[in-house]
């Protein structure tokens, strides 16, 4: 498949902006594949259903294995020329595909906003933090869904413009569902001390808990723990409990009416003032604004 068309939709109510999706074959033959480092404008997910081969994401050789997946923000360089001997699919879209599905659609600039596509959040920051696999058992589901969403894509026939998004839906509850298990998946990459953590850290982030407290629980130095996150990650300890405290704090006002003061309870933070302030700091908006 050769053909790269993109499928536009007219946003729900918004007749001036529209959202896109594009849909392609991993293969060899795949210009997308040959034409070397390359970057996009929205978001990219590639799963990878067979063989084999390097792939480059921000100046890092990653080996790809069937059932493999990896999230690409916008503007993140990678290389595919390598993995001819591999195959699956590129799914590249807008977040405003998602508009009339979630509730949760934004303009490209605020999907960082979006808790569904929290994961490419992460993946900004750590290459490893956008790489996941998918065990044996769960690829028929994952291949059942792409091609579901290739056909509806392909065939422009009468509704698959909300087949597609429908999709497209249940395959970012599939990589929530992946992401939700970082524990495991670091143990599956052999990250071990950064699985304790991460471990750690999912355990109690409703509860008060510092860098000290995780270094404590994992046996190490909190200075040393410390800077092995970050190399490996990019990121703080400090900040990566803030951002699985964001995560729920988002799902919890996206699906929830609990008043913000609850919700900051609720996410580790005891002074609900200093959760606006910390709130706002990551997402440029208060929580009240942020749920409306």
């Amino acid at each position: 498949m050769q053909d790269s068309r993109v499928l536009m939709f007219e946003a729900r109510g918004r007749s001036s902006r529209s959202a896109a999706i594009d849909v392609q074959s991993v293969e060899a033959a795949n210009p997308r594949v040959q034409t070397g480092p390359h970057g996009h404008n929205d978001l990219e997910l590639l799963y990878f259903r067979s063989g084999s081969g390097p792939h480059m994401v921000m100046n890092r050789m990653l080996p790809v294995a069937p059932g493999d997946v990896v999230l690409l923000p916008p503007g993140v360089v990678h290389d595919l020329s390598m993995v001819d001997a591999a195959t699956g699919w590129a799914v590249e879209f807008s977040p405003t595909v998602l508009e009339g599905m979630t509730g949760l659609g934004q303009s490209l600039q605020l999907w960082r906003s979006n808790p569904l596509l929290s994961p490419f959040l992460a993946a900004e920051s750590s290459t490893e933090a956008g790489l996941f696999h998918v065990e044996e058992a769960d690829r028929p589901r994952w291949e059942s869904l792409l091609q579901g969403l290739e056909a509806e894509f392909r065939g422009l026939r009468a509704g698959s413009d909300l087949a597609v998004r429908a999709y497209l839906l249940l395959v970012l509850l599939e990589v929530a569902r992946l992401a939700g298990d970082v524990e495991g998946e670091l143990r599956h990459r052999q990250e071990p001390v950064l699985a304790d953590a991460f471990g750690v850290i999912e355990k109690h982030f409703a509860q008060e808990l510092s860098a000290r407290d995780v270094a404590e629980a994992v046996g190490m130095s909190p200075g040393h723990l410390t800077t092995v996150v970050r190399e490996r990650t990019g990121r703080t300890i400090g900040e990566w409990i803030t951002e699985r405290r964001m995560v729920e704090a988002r799902l919890l006002l996206s699906h929830t009416d609990l008043p913000v003061e609850a919700i900051a309870r609720r996410v580790g933070f005891r002074d609900p003032a200093y959760f606006n302030r910390r709130f706002r700091q990551v997402h440029g908006v208060s929580p009240g604004a942020w749920r409306k």
